[in-house]
């Protein structure tokens, strides 16, 4: 569904990404591992068209896309959550999932406002207050929530886990199982080893803007020598 093949990304004079490839099958969960500074985060907004790709592919769906502005890329059915959640303070729950709508797409789910209630049970009973009066989980649910609103084939998560309270993140991790279940692909970047072992299939590490490390979750989990290399602080 989603392929990288050696992407290059600059922040100015910075060469931040140095050759980086990753793929995602439909239906799978990849988690991108690696310490703060990485090249996580920046990997995924170059995904999404938000850093301009100095070199390389990226191909969507069988589709070239590195080259396509964010907007057009959300369209294809490419779905982006960032780190820093950006809900529209002043508009409701139920308004900040309305701005997500897209038309439907064949072969998707069609996600509504209820099956977003559905699954963010929480967020329910706060459909009518203004989103900047809701907690930091509730507000991380109503990205997710209104992201799916577009209906999105493939799902790109930022740190989904970060600076939420553990019973949160274990209703994030059943989320992500859930979507997984619904035929969602997702990728998402993550310094949580336990969170990332929940919910995903595959790890990728990358370390100072390179791919360092590729294998099954569960080969990860097991293999201290690498975790201690790449992960620890």
């Amino acid at each position: 569904m989603l392929s990288v093949r050696e992407l290059e990304a600059y922040y100015g004079r910075a060469h931040i990404l140095s050759g980086v490839g990753l793929e995602v099958a439909r239906g799978e969960v990849v988690v991108l591992l690696g310490r703060n500074g990485a090249g996580k985060s920046t990997t995924l907004k170059a995904i999404m068209g938000l850093v301009r790709p100095a070199g390389g592919t990226v191909t969507f769906q069988g589709r070239r896309i590195e080259r396509l502005a964010p907007h057009a890329i959300a369209r294809l059915g490419l779905g982006y959550v960032p780190e820093d959640r950006r809900v529209f303070p002043s508009l409701s729950v139920a308004e900040n999932l309305e701005v997500g709508r897209q038309p439907p797409r064949a072969g998707r789910p069609v996600w509504t406002p209820e099956a977003i209630f559905e699954l963010f049970p929480n967020l329910a009973e706060l459909r009518g207050r203004p989103a900047g009066r809701i907690s930091g989980g509730e507000q991380q649910m109503l990205t997710i929530g209104r992201t799916l609103m577009g209906n999105p084939a493939l799902l790109l998560l930022d740190e989904p886990s970060e600076g939420l309270a553990p019973v949160i993140v274990e209703q994030m991790a059943a989320t992500i199982r859930a979507l997984k279940a619904e035929g969602l692909a997702v990728l998402l970047s993550e310094q949580n080893l336990r969170f990332a072992t929940e919910v995903a299939d595959r790890a990728t590490i990358i370390e100072k803007g390179r791919i360092r490390y590729r294998g099954a979750m569960a080969d990860l989990a097991a293999d201290e020598e690498v975790r201690r290399a790449y992960l620890t602080v």
